[in-house]
C-alpha cells in the first residue's frame, strides 16, 4: 500500500501497523492527532520530525489536529522527569503560544489543521468527571512508567497531581475523537492509554505512531528547549548553520534521514561517502547545513549562511560593526570569567564558567577550555561567545 509506505518511513514504531492499513483502504480522512508542549516558545528541529510526518498526512488526505497543552501544562508533562516539573502560569502559557501558529505553518497546511486548546474541554470537567477518568487506570499501572518507577525506587517525591497528566491527555484522543497520535518515543507510555482511555469511554482506540527523538547539539540527550542544545526552526540563517556544522559527525546521517525528505539511495549513498576516507565529513555537513536552512528560511538565505560561516569560522575573518568594549580594572591582565560578565557577553559568573567548559569561549580565535585564563587587556583582544557574539575588547586607557 503506497500510502502506508509512505507515513511508515522514518517511524520507530507503528502500533498496531495493521489497523492503520485497515483505516486507510476505507479511504476516510483520517483525523491526526499532535499534542503541542507549552512550556516554550520555538519549535525546534527535533519537534519538525514529527510536524514533518504530520504534514505527510496532511498531503494524504488527512486532517492534522493540533493541541496546545494549555491546561496540561499547568502540571508539566513528567516524562523522563527525574523531579516535579514546574506549573506554568495562565501569562506564561499564553505568552508562548503567541508565536507557535507562525511557526508551526512553516510546515504544516494551515488549511488542513485543526488547531484547539485542551482548556476547552479539560477546564469544564468536574470532580465527579475526573473520579471517573482516573477509576480507568490503576495506581499499579501508572507506576510502570520509567520515570515514575526510577522516582519511587528512588524515594524522589511523585506529587498526586501528576498522574492527572497521562489521564488528561488522553482524554483529549477523547475530545478530538483521534484516529492516529503521533509523537517522539518517550511519549509511548502517554499515547498508549490513549487507546485504553478512548475505548473506555467508548470510542475506536487510535493508532500510535513514534518517530525517533533527535540527538540535540551535545549529540548526546535528545534535542530539548529544557537542555538548550537545539536549533530553532524561526532563528536566523547564519546561526542554524553554524549550529548545524557544530553537531557530530557521527550525527551527520542521522540529520540527514530525520530532518530532510531524502529517498533511500540518497541515505545509502551519503552513508558512503561518510566512510570514503577521502571524503571530509565537513563537506557533506555543508551540504546538510545548506538544506536544512534552505527549508525554514530560503535557498538564496541557505547561499549567504555559507559565505558568511565560511569567512567567520572557516577563514577566521571578523563580521562587520562588531562592538567595542574597554575595561578600566587596575592590572594589566583580568580574568576571563570577570571580562565575559562586565563586557556583557555573558549574564552571570555561572553563564560565563558553563561556557567555557563546553567550549563556546574564544579569544583571538583560540578556544579557552580553563576557566582560570587571565586576559591581557594592554593589548587588543577578540573574543567571541557561542556563535554570533563577538567582541574586541580595546587596551585599556
Amino acid at each position: 500500500m503506497e500510502d502506508f509506505e509512505i507515513i511508515k518511513k522514518g517511524t520507530a514504531e507503528i502500533i498496531p501497523e495493521s489497523e492503520l492499513k485497515a483505516r486507510l483502504k476505507t479511504g476516510t480522512p483520517l483525523r491526526v492527532k499532535l499534542g503541542i508542549d507549552a512550556s516554550g516558545p520555538d519549535i525546534h528541529l527535533g519537534f519538525a520530525v514529527v510536524l514533518r510526518k504530520l504534514k505527510q498526512f496532511q498531503d494524504l488526505g488527512h486532517k492534522a489536529v493540533l493541541i496546545v497543552g494549555d491546561f496540561t501544562g499547568k502540571i508539566g508533562d513528567p516524562s523522563g522527569k527525574s523531579k516535579t516539573r514546574p506549573q506554568l502560569t495562565n501569562e506564561e502559557i499564553k505568552k508562548n503560544m503567541e508565536r507557535y501558529k507562525e511557526q508551526v505553518f512553516k510546515i504544516l497546511d494551515p488549511e488542513k489543521t485543526e488547531f484547539r486548546y485542551n482548556s476547552e474541554w479539560l477546564s469544564k470537567l468536574t470532580a465527579e468527571d475526573i473520579v471517573h477518568l482516573a477509576s480507568h487506570y490503576t495506581v499499579a499501572r501508572m507506576l510502570e512508567r520509567d520515570d515514575f518507577e526510577k522516582r519511587l525506587k528512588g524515594n524522589v517525591p511523585i506529587s498526586l497531581h501528576e498522574f492527572l497528566y497521562p489521564l488528561f491527555q488522553a482524554y483529549d484522543s477523547v475530545a478530538v475523537n483521534a484516529d492516529v497520535e503521533l509523537g517522539g518515543t518517550d511519549q509511548k507510555f502517554n499515547h498508549l492509554l490513549g487507546r485504553t482511555i478512548q475505548q473506555e469511554y467508548g470510542i475506536s482506540p487510535q493508532i500510535v505512531i513514534l518517530m525517533p527523538l533527535l540527538e540535540g547539539l551535545d549529540g548526546i540527550r535528545k534535542m530539548s528547549k529544557s537542555y538548550n542544545n537545539y536549533i530553532g526552526i524561526t532563528e536566523s540563517s547564519e546561526e542554524m548553520y553554524g549550529k548545524l556544522m557544530s553537531i557530530p559527525d557521527n550525527l551527520i546521517l542521522r540529520y540527514f534521514s530525520l530532518c530532510l525528505d531524502i529517498s533511500d539511495n540518497e541515505v545509502k549513498d551519503i552513508e558512503k561517502r561518510l566512510k570514503d576516507p577521502k571524503v571530509n565529513p565537513m563537506d557533506i555537513k555543508k551540504e546538510l547545513a545548506k538544506r536544512i536552512v534552505g527549508i525554514y528560511h530560503s535557498k538564496g538565505d541557505a547561499i549567504r549562511a555559507e559565505e558568511y560561516f565560511m569567512k567567520v569560522f572557516s577563514k577566521k575573518e571578523l563580521p562587520e560593526g562588531i562592538p567595542t568594549y574597554t575595561l578600566t580594572d587596575e592590572g594589566d591582565s583580568v580574568w576571563i570569567v570577570k571580562v565575559l560578565q562586565k563586557a556583557g557577553l555573558v549574564s552571570s559568573n555561572s553563564e560565563a564558567r558553563r561556557m567555557i567548559l563546553q567550549g563556546g569561549i574564544y579569544l583571538n580565535g583560540e578556544k579557552i577550555t580553563n576557566i582560570d585564563t587571565d586576559v591581557d587587556i594592554t593589548k587588543e583582544n577578540v573574543i567571541r561567545a557561542g556563535k554570533k557574539k563577538f567582541l574586541k575588547l580595546l587596551p585599556k586607557q
